[in-house]
């Protein structure tokens, strides 16, 4: 994209601004890159379900949170991993891990994992639209859990460090959080609807995860992913 040029918008976007906000040749709009650029756009043509724009100046708009917030998040059956990466994106994460454990119900091969990361990036630019975020998170391809913690084995040993604390939400094992200090980066897993097994667990710990755990109920894993993120970004980033 640069300036002066003229761009056709890809088909969801068309879509959406010609059925659901009903826009008009003529109308201004916002376009941006997801890498921090945001251009001014005017819609020049809409010819059924195409629609031309004429791309105006760029500049740089930072939305983005002073805290960059992991999400690693077992996959959750049905359509509730679509529930957390919108409303993760829309909370400012940086990067969504999703990982298979144990207990995960949903079990992918390799090119269902590459179709749901495709997938799931799609619904964070939708989200990004919404919000005004012009700075897509990096989403991950799933993985197995193990083989997340066995490539981020070298900051075993390591709870805190350059890039931040990393936590694990457990309910019952769990420390309250409140002599958490964290400063421009923090890691947080989410584990599947049965929770995680001992055996995951030691794994966390010996990768340098420490255990928390967000009041006295225990929330399903979509509520405790967002729940944790309203909660670091509350206390260490921009929800103030």
């Amino acid at each position: 994209m640069c300036s002066g040029g003229i761009l056709e918008l890809p088909a969801v976007a068309a879509a959406h601004l010609t059925k659901v906000l009903r826009a008009r040749s003529g109308d201004e709009l916002i376009l941006f890159t997801g890498d921090g650029r945001e251009f001014a756009g005017v819609i020049e043509s809409i010819r059924g379900s195409r629609v031309t724009v004429a791309v105006g100046d760029a500049q740089e708009v930072d939305r983005e949170s002073p805290l960059a917030v992991v999400l690693v998040q077992c996959v959750p059956r049905g359509d509730r991993m679509d529930f957390i990466v919108q409303k993760a994106t829309e909370l400012g994460v940086a990067r969504i891990v999703p990982v298979l454990s144990q207990r995960s119900v949903v079990r992918l091969d390799a090119s269902q994992a590459d179709s749901k990361a495709a997938h799931w990036r799609a619904v964070a630019v939708n989200a990004c639209e919404q919000c005004g975020r012009n700075r897509l998170p990096v989403i991950e391809a799933p993985c197995q859990l193990i083989r997340y913690l066995g490539d981020s084995s070298a900051r075993s040993g390591a709870p805190a460090d350059a890039n931040g604390p990393r936590l694990l939400l457990e309910p019952d094992l769990g420390s309250s959080g409140d002599a958490l200090a964290v400063r421009a980066a923090v890691e947080i897993a989410i584990g599947p609807e049965g929770g995680f097994t001992s055996e995951e667990i030691e794994a966390f710990r010996v990768c340098g995860f420490r255990t928390v755990r967000l009041g006295p109920r225990v929330l399903r894993t979509e509520t405790a992913a967002l729940a944790a993120i309203a909660w670091l970004q509350s206390r260490f980033g921009d929800l103030r």
